[in-house]
């Protein structure tokens, strides 16, 4: 009788290691936001035929775009490891605030294209009180929601999140900038006055799309771990080193909302497999306490043997 391959065992989710929350619902919310800002802001042009407020309407149409690339990201950074993926999806993250951080430039180019345009050919203004009022109503809930994403993104360590809660959040100085310079307009005439207050917003957009990509550079590149992290997970290892106990390369990295930890363990080579094995997981416990998504990675050597320094690491 021919036997049968094994059916693959499905992944199990560890019980040190549980599955991070699902926070889609926070881009469902910045979903909602952006297409009420949309049409807010669309009105206030429509009533004002402001340059400032089209690209204020404009960077918002971009912030719609972004929490949908937010959505798909935060649904696939949780799907859990499997045999392509061995340490998860959580990368997908850097993807949307990269591709965030790219659509800000895209935006902050058309705003600084309508600027100089409408420099050139200044028209006068309309209706502004009422498209004032509308702009403001807008940004108050760009900036409500905003906030809502920048504190999720900070508790639950989501550069995704906290990308988007940024980029909401440059809209929110976008519509200050704006409705300032409407205002100033309105009040002194000069109708130049608007163009120039959007090209500032624009140039002020580059730069926080620049802050994005960077940051989600930096994490595609297996960034260490913030140095205060660093030095708190070495005093936790350090409660279990003397002078027959010690330990080298030791490494870190964050990819999205997890986080990792790698370092060799130097024991006497006399000690039994479980000893080490218990000391190791001693290590592990106490680290888990105090950062529960850590994925610690432990290799145990024989201190006396000179092949264990070999890799001393960084």
């Amino acid at each position: 009788m021919a036997e049968t391959s094994p059916k693959p065992e499905k992944p199990t989710v560890s019980t040190r290691h549980p599955q991070p929350e699902d926070l889609t619902r926070f881009a469902w919310l910045s979903i909602g936001a952006a297409i009420a800002t949309i049409l807010l802001k669309g009105i206030a042009w429509w009533l004002t035929g402001s340059v400032g407020l089209l690209s204020d309407a404009a960077e918002s149409l971009v912030n719609l775009v972004a929490a949908i690339v937010a959505l798909v990201a935060l649904k696939v950074s949780l799907k859990p490891p499997d045999r392509n993926h061995n340490y998860g999806h959580s990368k997908a993250e850097y993807f949307a605030a990269a591709a965030e951080g790219l659509m800000i430039f895209a935006a902050a180019a058309a705003i600084l294209m309508a600027s100089v345009q409408r420099f050139l050919d200044p028209q006068p203004l309309q209706n502004v009180g009422i498209g004032l009022l509308v702009s403001v109503v807008a940004s108050v809930l760009n900036g409500s929601v905003a906030w809502v994403l920048l504190r999720a993104g900070k508790k639950h360590r989501s550069i995704t999140l906290t990308a988007d809660g940024k980029h909401l959040l440059t809209d929110v100085w976008t519509s200050v900038g704006v409705v300032v310079g409407v205002l100033l307009v309105w009040i002194t005439g000069w109708e130049r006055l608007d163009p120039i207050v959007g090209f500032l917003v624009g140039l002020n957009i580059l730069y926080t799309g620049w802050g994005l990509i960077r940051a989600s550079s930096a994490g595609l590149m297996d960034a260490s771990l913030p140095a205060e992290d660093n030095a708190r997970i070495v005093s936790i290892i350090q409660r279990f080193t003397s002078e027959h106990i010690t330990y080298h390369a030791f490494r870190t990295r964050e990819a999205g909302h997890r986080r990792f930890m790698e370092m060799h363990l130097l024991v006497p080579g006399h000690w039994s497999v479980k000893r080490g094995h218990d000391l190791a997981e001693d290590i592990t416990d106490a680290l888990l306490r105090e950062y529960p998504d850590l994925r610690v990675s432990m290799h145990i050597e024989p201190k006396e043997d000179p092949r264990s320094y070999e890799d001393k690491g960084i």
